[in-house]
């Protein structure tokens, strides 16, 4: 059984404790967090030990999950790898490329599990998907959430568009040719909207739009191939699928797709690599190149906003 410690217990730590408490493979042995009351809590919920840092736990625990701010994943994800412990940190694996190549290191020297918490992949519906696709040729995505005050740390493209690229990418198989990209901030000091095009040298476009100060949520992905279109909702965890050809002209199915939480499959999937010693599908390498997109659409946002800045700079009424 795989001891494990959650560290960072806020708004979604907490449910990396609920579901770690109810896997038959693993022992929730630390809840860690900077508020040690809160710790406390869900340490005493959880009957396991609490702490207010990360350094209580080392040698004392097999694996850690991060859920910790994003400007942190680095200086807490090396320092538990170097201690010998396998990680799973949320998504996006660092603010930089720098800092990810600084995880990915400390991994492969000493030999431990990086997994990264690209959520999504693990969604049902998306199990389906990936097993549907064959050439896509276009997908049109939109991801709208209220606003709320976590993750502010980051700008809209790493808090919500980064799961829709990392699933655009390891659907594609091809390499990225070109990006355009605008966004801008409303309610925080970070980009809020985004709408981002990329193509691929296969041809394949994807128009994604990210909001956090929509007025309702909204996430969905629908994908074109030859006579073939899909549409997914993450929320709903359905995949409709429309076909041409055949006696009726069109026919039209709900895919088939598996029961289960998506949050208890990534867990899964972690115990699997920690057992078994090989690389998760969604290891340190994967989520890095994700990232370095997701910089590359912010640069391309940064580059539209000195456009628009020139423009309203110019502009006499």
């Amino acid at each position: 059984m795989t001891r494990i410690a959650v560290i960072g217990a806020g708004a979604f730590g907490r449910n990396h404790v609920r579901v770690v408490s109810e896997n038959s493979r693993a022992k929730l042995v630390y809840v860690v967090d900077a508020n040690l009351k809160r710790a406390k809590e869900f340490a005493d919920a959880n009957q396991c030990e609490s702490a207010g840092s990360y350094a209580e736990v080392l040698g004392k625990v097999d694996a850690a999950i991060l859920a910790v701010p994003t400007v942190a994943h680095c200086e807490v994800g090396v320092a538990l790898l170097e201690a010998g412990i396998d990680v799973m940190v949320e998504k996006p694996i660092a603010p930089t490329l720098a800092e990810a190549d600084r995880l990915i290191a400390a991994a492969e020297k000493g030999g431990r599990i990086l997994q990264v918490g690209h959520l999504e992949r693990f969604n049902p519906a998306v199990l389906a998907l990936e097993r549907l696709a064959t050439i896509p040729l276009f997908f049109e995505v939109h991801r709208m959430s209220v606003f709320t005050p976590r993750s502010l740390d980051v700008d809209v493209v790493l808090d919500l568009m980064i799961h829709d690229l990392d699933i655009v990418l390891s659907l594609t198989r091809s390499n990225l040719k070109e990006i355009r990209a605008a966004g801008i901030s409303v309610l925080s000091p970070k980009v809020d909207i985004a709408n981002v095009r990329l193509e691929f040298e296969d041809g394949c476009i994807a128009n994604l739009t990210a909001s956090r100060v929509s007025t309702e949520k909204v996430r969905k992905l629908r994908l074109f191939q030859p006579r073939q279109y899909a549409s997914l909702d993450y929320a709903a965890k359905t995949l409709a699928v429309f076909s041409v050809g055949g006696a009726d002209g069109i026919g039209f199915e709900q895919a088939p797709v598996e029961a289960g939480e998506p949050l208890k499959l990534q867990l899964d999937a972690f115990l699997d690599a920690v057992e078994s010693r090989q690389a998760p599908k969604l290891n340190g390498v994967v989520a890095r190149h994700t990232l370095e997109i997701a910089l590359a659409v912010l640069d391309k946002i940064g580059e539209h906003a000195g456009v628009v800045s020139r423009t309203l700079a110019d502009w006499k009424p």
